[in-house]
């Protein structure tokens, strides 16, 4: 394998492996509230949570969503330069058919979790049971207000999850099969 080509691939797996991380590293944090008719659990003052532990989740939720967005936009450049990678590679006549297949799959589900994405936007902007300040003004809704949020933060990175590790395994196999070649004598 020569120096350009081993090159792209190092630089692939590393675009990929820092976009994982930083998406993986994101913490999603979760609120579950009590099903209709199940027993309310009994308060004492260490196990009710307080106004100010729910306003605290909300600004950490804040904070990952807008995180998550800038994943998601990186993401978007990170598919462009992969792509044009794979189109040097197969200009010097490389098999790239797998990499192709996991990078097309991976741009269509980072087009699905982009209507997900902005569809928090509105649960922030309507951001029912707190204040423009994030200070909790009704208990119920803001506890809901968070699962919600919660729930989109999860829904795009499982939307995300799966095609990227395919896309990094393919990046893998990719360069282990050609450092495998490079190292063969012919």
């Amino acid at each position: 394998m020569t120096a350009k080509p081993k090159m792209l691939v190092h630089k692939i797996a590393s675009l990929l492996l820092v976009c994982t991380l930083a998406l993986g590293m994101t913490p999603v944090a979760s609120v579950s509230a009590a099903g209709m008719g199940a027993p309310p659990p009994p308060e004492s003052e260490n196990s009710r949570i307080t106004n100010e532990r729910i306003e605290n989740a909300w600004a950490r939720l804040q904070e990952v969503y807008t995180r998550q967005g800038e994943w998601l936009d990186r993401a978007d450049g990170l598919v462009e330069r992969i792509q044009e990678l794979i189109d040097r590679m197969e200009d010097n006549g490389k098999d790239i058919a797998a990499l192709q297949a996991a990078l097309d799959a991976f741009e269509r589900e980072l087009k699905n979790a982009h209507p997900v994405y902005e569809s928090a936007k509105g649960i922030i902007n309507s951001h029912k049971g707190f204040d423009a300040d994030g200070k909790v003004i009704d208990r119920e809704q803001a506890v809901e207000t968070l699962r919600e949020l919660g729930g989109k933060i999860r829904e795009v990175r499982q939307i995300v999850g799966e095609p990227g590790q395919a896309l990094r395994e393919a990046i893998h196999a990719y360069r282990e099969a050609h450092l495998q070649e490079a190292a063969s004598p012919q």
